[in-house]
């Protein structure tokens, strides 16, 4: 078929374009500016994207078929004309599971936090154990370089968004996926512009739970109490999984070294390695072992496959170690997220200083939600650099987060925190001020204005004093 992305740019698009095309369908596509890694794996695909939505785009591609990404509104001139010339159209979520879920077993990782990684890890674990699984995962896992494949094998692997799926389906995303097993990792409130509050969010879970079948199979963590609460009306079997819950199946025995974590699991004797550090990237291996287990995968390959996971672009990944200077980048947004992924930089970099630089770019993370959370959250590291949220001018003045007050209250614990409102203040603001060994940790759910490729451009021309004794107090940066 001749079919037409509307939104191709965005994770789950992309992908879905590499889908269709490797199954042999005509791919054509338009977004807004595009940016790596996604535009790189399009440019593979040889796809390239009108720029900009049109009516005279549809003319060009001359579709069968148009899939409407979740980010387009009903009044975009290229959803319009597809309607005005009765084409026919679905959203990603039903084009995901007609192509592809429908004639496979979907095994789908969901909740607010870990579904990237944990997706990944799942797919690359049962690469591991000699299967060769379909996926399509809103980041790319360093191991595969891409972020979908079709595989051979039933099985298909499918990050579930709560999100929901386009304008003219308000559902969550995951519904449509039909999972026959699903890992829950966590259940908190988020995404402010689709969801009332906690309890609009728990029955949206409730839901997916529901329509697993009765020979399916459920990895919940029972750590989070909520994910207990929606996991105890399913209709399949559950298996629980937990790092401070004694459960089916937990962590003993943890050591953490430089190469990761390292631990082995009751009633047996098989010591797991990941390269990996943090409570939460530990639950979401135990999650994923959990579930493959249960499946009856062999151990011995699934110690095999964990030891050598490499982890999903932008998920405490370094982009720098230069000058003795190292520089990560990471998608964490919600508070949760940042607080664990700061902690996590802890447990990999002990006694280095620790550098946060946070960007409020979410829908909720752009609103005053969860402001004493980012306080507690954003204090765990030595120095704070929070910027304005993004395009802040779309929300409320009343409704939108204070990020003067969240540094003031951070100087006012005793941490070095400030708000800073543009990425060339920060970049020259981190240069005046990094000393040797320091960890730069950025934090976005997007593209930050490039700003971690800015701070590894800037470094390469700073000169880094590495023996500060040797200053004048005056010129200490402050």
């Amino acid at each position: 078929m001749n079919i037409h992305l509307i939104g191709i740019g965005g994770t789950g698009m992309a992908s879905l374009a590499g889908l269709l095309v490797e199954s042999g369908h005509k791919v054509t596509g338009s977004d807004g500016p595009i940016y790596p890694p996604m535009s790189d794996q399009l440019k593979k695909l040889n796809i390239v994207p009108f720029e900009g939505y049109s009516e005279t785009n549809i003319e060009k591609a001359q579709p069968e078929l148009a899939i409407i990404g979740n980010v387009i509104r009903k009044d975009n001139p290229e959803a319009q004309e597809v309607m005005k010339r009765g084409l026919e159209f679905m959203s990603m979520p039903d084009a995901l599971y007609r192509f592809f879920l429908s004639r496979r077993t979907p095994f789908v990782v969901a909740g607010t936090h870990g579904k990237t990684t944990s997706s990944n890890l799942m797919a690359w674990l049962m690469n591991s154990c000699d299967l060769n699984p379909g996926f399509l995962i809103g980041g790319i896992g360093i191991n595969f370089q891409k972020s979908y494949a079709l595989g051979r094998d039933p099985f298909f692997v499918v990050e579930g968004d709560e999100y929901d799926t386009a304008f003219f389906d308000k559902n969550p995303k995951f519904l449509n996926y039909k999972p026959h097993a699903l890992m829950l990792t966590s259940i908190e409130f988020d995404h402010a512009d689709i969801y009332n509050d906690i309890d609009h969010i728990i029955a949206a879970f409730s839901k997916l739970v529901e329509i697993v079948p009765p020979d399916g199979l459920i990895a919940a963590n029972m750590d989070d109490p909520r994910v207990a609460e929606v996991v105890s009306n399913a209709k399949c079997r559950v298996v629980g999984y937990a790092i401070h819950e004694k459960c089916d199946y937990h962590p003993i025995d943890i050591e953490i070294s430089e190469q990761g974590t390292s631990f082995t699991l009751p009633n047996n004797k098989t010591k797991f390695t990941m390269p990996l550090w943090g409570e939460h990237n530990l639950s979401n291996a135990i999650g994923v072992l959990s579930l493959l287990i249960e499946s009856g995968q062999p151990l011995e390959k699934l110690a095999s496959g964990l030891e050598s996971f490499k982890n999903v672009r932008r998920r405490q990944e370094i982009v720098s170690d230069h000058k003795g200077i190292t520089i990560v980048d990471d998608f964490a947004h919600h508070p949760t997220a940042v607080k664990k992924t700061i902690e996590s930089m802890r447990l990999r970099f002990p006694g280095k200083r620790l550098w946060a630089i946070f960007e409020p770019r979410s829908n909720t993370s752009r609103r005053n939600f969860f402001k004493d959370e980012y306080v507690k959250a954003l204090a765990l590291s030595d120095k704070v650099i929070i910027s304005h949220p993004f395009n802040e001018h779309q929300i409320d003045e009343d409704e939108r987060l204070d990020v003067d007050d969240i540094a003031a209250l951070i100087l006012k614990s005793g941490k070095d925190a400030h708000c800073i409102d543009s990425t060339t203040n920060i970049v020259e603001f981190v240069m005046r001020g990094i000393d040797n060994e320091d960890i730069i940790l950025v934090m976005s759910n997007g593209n930050f204005d490039n700003l971690c490729n800015k701070l590894v451009e800037a470094l390469k021309k700073r000169r880094i004093v590495t023996d500060r004794s040797t200053i004048s107090p005056s010129r200490v940066p402050k």
